[in-house]
């Protein structure tokens, strides 16, 4: 015969249990939280000095939950990952806070003052709109210094496109020294970096143009659906970060303003696009009943986890240049010609992560340019969806 056991038995079990699984990191038990470490290519150093394991332990002390930590310098993918809110805690540089808060999360801080980005150049380029067809030299596409430059040239009436050339590397200031071996013409550096450079290098390079301020070193943000309690006691924690996590206490709160001038001047679409339709997600649900197919351009993942009611998937591989004037050539959407039963003739709408997101920008144009004849752009894609509560289905 079977006795359950009684109440006081079963409370001793579950503290037990609940003990067992903190211990061996079971998370079917205890919700787990998750963290982003996002590191600029251009400071791998930031990325050694955080121990992983001191970091989730005094996380999961300060939230009352187990926090599983990870790390990258692959800011295309750590963007990506702001766009679908994939941590519960991101830790990085500014444009990836400036993205992130736009989607559900707010500010802790900041570990470092603010600084200004230049863009410079050889000194028989005597302004910004004097780089047409010159080179540029920059860190990998999602940088702070690639969005600096980027705005800078914007401001200029300049596109990537109108350059001769664009050098992707990965430290800023190595593009000081391609100046001064005549490799390059001009690049972008923080006000700090150059004030020491020029010094040391007079009358090679000038500045051509200045940043506004950026906030410094690593920005936190959390998302606003953790409970209060737990987001107050991780922004204490954050204030005061012990010195054996490797990671700097947040100490400073910049302005939203900053946020949002580094989330403009990055990697915004335009608002319309030549030969397409830009619509509303209430529009695309009028579309999707009347017959249109509705094409996400995610990665598979992003697809698997959440998505529009009714799309289908066909991932537009981004290679090219976040930029009107990109090269389809270097990107891949065969996946557009493999989706069964599409009609050139029918109406087709892209979508994706939203106004950063360039992929159903290009998807839009490129399918417009191969004939077919309805192409509608979800500008705002699954974050303009799912905000106003239409329905979505995944996970």
């Amino acid at each position: 015969m079977n006795i359950p056991p009684r109440p006081s038995a079963r409370r001793a079990t579950t503290r037990l249990a609940v003990l067992l699984c903190w211990s061996l990191g079971c998370s079917a038990a205890l919700a787990q939280l998750t963290a982003m470490v996002a590191v600029e290519p251009t400071a791998r150093k930031a990325a050694h000095s955080i121990l992983r394991t001191a970091a989730e332990s005094g996380l999961a002390k300060a939230s009352g939950q187990p926090v599983a930590l990870a790390t990258s310098d692959d800011l295309a993918d750590v963007m990506r990952a702001t766009r679908s809110a994939g941590y519960d805690i991101f830790i990085g540089p500014a444009q990836v806070a400036a993205s992130a808060l736009q989607r559900g999360y707010e500010l802790v801080g900041a570990t470092h003052k603010s600084d200004k980005y230049l863009l410079v150049g050889l000194v028989q380029i005597d302004a910004v709109p004097a780089m047409k067809g010159r080179r540029l030299y920059l860190p990998q596409q999602d940088s702070i210094y690639t969005y600096m430059a980027r705005g800078m040239l914007n401001e200029a009436g300049l596109s990537f496109q109108d350059l001769r050339a664009v050098q992707y590397e990965k430290f800023p200031q190595a593009g000081l020294t391609a100046l001064t071996l005549g490799s390059t013409d001009a690049t972008v550096v923080r006000e700090d970096d150059w004030a020491e450079w020029a010094a040391a290098h007079p009358g090679t390079a000038r500045v051509l143009a200045t940043s506004q301020p950026v906030p410094g070193g690593f920005s936190v943000v959390v998302k606003k659906d953790l409970p209060a309690d737990a987001r107050n006691r991780l922004a204490q924690w954050f204030g005061a970060t012990p010195a054996s996590t490797g990671l700097p206490p947040v100490t400073l709160r910049p302005e939203a303003t900053e946020y949002r001038r580094v989330a403009e001047l990055g990697l915004f679409t335009p608002t319309s696009l030549p030969g397409v339709s830009r619509i509303t997600a209430r529009e695309a649900q009028t579309l999707l009943a009347q017959g249109a197919t509705l094409v996400d351009t995610r990665t598979e993942k992003e697809f698997k986890a959440k998505r529009i009611r009714g799309a289908v998937f066909a991932a537009y591989v981004e290679k090219s240049l976040k930029d009107v004037a990109f090269n389809a050539a270097q990107d891949d959407f065969q996946a557009l010609d493999k989706l069964p039963g599409l009609d050139k003739a029918k109406p087709v709408i892209f979508a994706c992560n939203g106004a950063e997101c360039w992929k159903s920008y290009k998807a839009a144009k490129v399918a417009a340019a191969k004939g077919y004849k309805s192409v509608y752009w979800l500008r705002g894609g699954l974050p303009e969806w799912d905000a106003i509560g239409l329905p979505t289905e995944g996970g």
